[in-house]
């Protein structure tokens, strides 16, 4: 209620003052004009006077439309960052409740082996969850300052997706078949650090908003200018089309913070947009409607005909 509240006074008052300023510049053309067939003397003062005043009002126009608009703009910045403090401190505070709750049992009570186990198992993921959170934070604040650029170098692209799928299936505890590969030996001159962040964002978000169970399916392509493009369908939801162009603003996470039932700060399609851009590429929403699933289609430069793998010195194994 009260983000309503507040979003809904600079909206009143703004239309109020757009309709002030609107008849004015109304009654001030229609004085002026009925002046003219009235006073046939000093024509070129009534026009001189006309002409100010209009553009005189016309900028008053203009910046009240601006105080809307700005106002609006940062009342939902304003709403969205409290959303992320919430969904930081939710992020937060569970798994440290949790890693507590463990440790607090182990050093009270003597448990079996096998709970034992258990108990590390869970505060393993805990603190998985606590890297995660912290990487996304560092990750949009790299991005932000624009600096930590690394030196582009050749990538197999099909490698780099699979390290991802197995990192984020192994995050959500999920089979190793949950995501689909479909990929040639391709190879990509870029940053690698800027891809992982890309595709492992895309990925986390394609299985953890996927359906029960979720099904992902990844498509690499080499178009011409070399250049690639990488598909990412999931079996969830969907984004509904006029919400498509707003999931890739920081903070943004749709529904309500407290109906929430998936953890995130929203700061992953963010990244995902961000670091695709400054790659030079381009995202876009491919749904054909809102209850189908997502599929986001990444197109990125820097892709190398020459598919023979990069060469890299032999491991300890392969050296004796």
């Amino acid at each position: 209620m009260l983000e309503r509240r507040s979003l809904k006074l600079p909206i009143t008052l703004g239309v109020v003052l757009i309709v002030i300023v609107v008849a004015l510049t109304v009654g001030w053309i229609a004085i002026n004009l009925v002046a003219l067939t009235v006073t046939q003397d000093s024509k070129a003062l009534y026009y001189i006077t006309l002409a100010i005043g209009s553009i005189g009002l016309a900028v008053v126009l203009a910046g009240v439309i601006a105080y809307l608009t700005l106002s609006i703009k940062a009342i939902n910045l304003n709403r969205r960052q409290s959303n992320f403090i919430d969904s930081v401190t939710h992020e937060l505070k569970s798994p440290i409740a949790s890693l507590k709750l463990y440790l607090q049992t182990l050093s009270r009570r003597s448990v079996g082996e096998a709970q034992r186990d258990e108990f590390r198992r869970m505060m393993l993921a805990d603190v998985e969850r606590l890297d995660q959170l912290i990487n996304h934070l560092l990750d949009a604040a790299r991005i932000e300052r624009g600096s930590d650029a690394t030196e582009p170098e050749n990538i197999a692209l099909d490698e780099l997706l699979h390290h991802c799928s197995r990192a984020v299936c192994i995050r959500y505890a999920v089979d190793s078949d949950t995501v689909e590969i479909d990929s040639p030996p391709l190879m990509l001159n870029s940053r690698p650090t800027e891809l992982e962040i890309l595709f492992r964002n895309l990925i986390d978000n394609a299985v953890k908003y996927g359906g029960s169970p979720p099904r992902v399916r990844i498509t690499a392509t080499p178009l011409h200018g070399h250049r690639v493009r990488v598909i990412v369908s999931d079996n969830g939801q969907g984004i509904p089309p006029n919400l498509r162009r707003k999931v890739f603003g920081r903070f943004v996470r749709l529904g309500s913070e407290l109906e929430r039932s998936k953890p995130g700060t929203g700061l992953g399609l963010y990244l995902v947009r961000s670091v695709t851009r400054s790659l030079g590429g381009e995202i876009h929403i491919e749904s054909s409607n809102g209850t189908s699933g997502t599929t986001f289609s990444v197109s990125l430069p820097g892709l190398v005909h020459d598919h023979a793998r990069p060469s890299h010195p032999p491991t300890a194994n392969e050296s004796n």
